[in-house]
C-alpha cells in the first residue's frame, strides 16, 4: 500500500506519550487559517524553495510553468537552481517499507505517531500501518477528526492512543476558519470519548478565534457532555506563516496574529477542566 509523507522526525516529546517518531501525511480536508504546515495541506508531492539565499538569478523560472497566474517549479528548475534551494517536499512509500524504517528504532522509542496534514485522509494506507505496527510499536493518531463515520470508527479499533483537535464549535465559524463544518468532528469525538481507552484533546488558542470566552464555554460544555475532563492548550505560534512563502503563497490568517493569546485558565478551573499549556 503506497502514501505520501512530507516529514518524520524522529525522537519526538510532544506528539503523544513519551520520545516517539512522527510521521507527517500529505493531504487535508481543511484550510485553517492559522496552519503551520502549509505543505501537508495538498495530498500530491510539491516542489517548495527556501527564500534563504535566493539571489534572483531566476534560474529556477527558465523552466518553470506559468498556471492561473502563479509559478510552478518543475523537476528541471530544482537542477537549475546554484544555491540549492528547491526540495521536493513529499515522498511516495510503501506501507511496509515504513513499517520496516520504524521498527528499528523499537528499542529506543515509545512508539509512532501518525500526523499531517490529516492522516485519516490517507485512510487505507494509514490502517495497513497501524496493522502491521500492532503489537509492536505503541501508535498513536493526530487527527482533527474530519472524516467519515465509518473511517474513524476503524481508526478507534486500530490505534493505541489519538490526539483529538478541538477548534470551533459554533458552526458558522469553524466554516469561516477551517473551511468545513465540524458535524463529523463532533461526531467522532463522541465516538471517541465514548468507546476509545487512551485519548487527550488538544485546543489551538487561535488570537481572537478559538480562545475567546463563547468558544471556550462551547468547548467546555462539549467535554462535559462527553465526560472528558482533561485538555492540552497549544498556544499560537507567531511563526506559522513563515512556511507559506516556501510555496508561493501568502499568509492571511484573517485575524490580528499579534494580538496576546487569552491562556482561559479561569474558566477551565472553574469547570473543573484540567489543563496542560504545551
Amino acid at each position: 500500500m503506497q502514501g505520501t509523507v512530507f516529514s518524520i522526525e524522529e525522537f519526538s516529546v510532544y506528539d503523544g506519550p513519551g520520545i516517539r517518531t512522527t510521521v507527517f501525511l500529505k493531504g487535508c480536508p481543511l484550510r485553517c487559517t492559522w496552519c503551520h504546515n502549509p505543505e501537508g495541506q495538498e495530498p500530491n508531492p510539491q516542489i517548495v524553495k527556501s527564500p534563504n539565499g535566493c539571489t534572483g538569478c531566476n534560474r529556477c523560472l527558465e523552466s518553470a510553468e506559468k498556471v492561473d497566474g502563479r509559478w510552478h517549479y518543475t523537476e528541471e528548475s530544482i537542477k537549475n537552481c546554484p544555491m540549492g534551494l528547491l526540495r521536493v517536499s513529499g515522498e511516495t512509500v510503501e506501507s511496509q517499507g515504513l513499517c520496516e524504517r520504524l521498527l528499528k528504532n523499537q528499542g529506543l522509542l515509545q512508539g509512532v505517531t501518525f500526523s499531517g496534514g490529516e492522516p485519516l485522509l490517507q485512510s487505507d494506507f494509514l490502517f495497513a500501518c497501524l496493522k502491521t505496527l500492532k503489537g509492536k510499536l505503541h501508535t498513536a493518531i493526530q487527527t482533527c477528526g474530519y472524516c467519515e463515520e465509518a473511517v474513524f470508527r476503524e481508526a478507534v479499533s486500530l490505534a493505541d492512543y489519538f490526539l483529538f483537535d478541538l477548534k470551533l464549535i459554533r458552526e458558522e465559524l469553524h466554516r469561516k476558519f477551517t473551511g468545513v463544518s465540524n458535524e463529523k468532528i463532533l461526531r467522532n469525538f463522541a465516538y471517541l470519548a465514548k468507546y476509545a481507552k487512551n485519548f487527550v484533546v488538544r485546543i489551538p488558542l487561535i488570537p481572537g478565534v478559538t480562545d475567546t470566552q463563547e468558544n471556550i464555554l462551547g468547548i467546555i460544555a462539549v467535554l462535559k457532555a462527553n465526560e472528558v475532563s482533561y485538555v492540552e492548550l497549544l498556544p499560537y505560534n507567531k511563526m506559522a506563516g513563515g512556511k507559506y512563502q516556501m510555496l508561493g503563497r501568502a499568509y492571511c490568517p484573517g485575524f490580528d496574529e499579534q494580538r496576546q493569546v487569552m491562556i482561559p485558565e479561569t474558566l477551565l478551573k472553574e469547570h473543573q477542566i484540567r489543563y496542560l499549556v504545551l
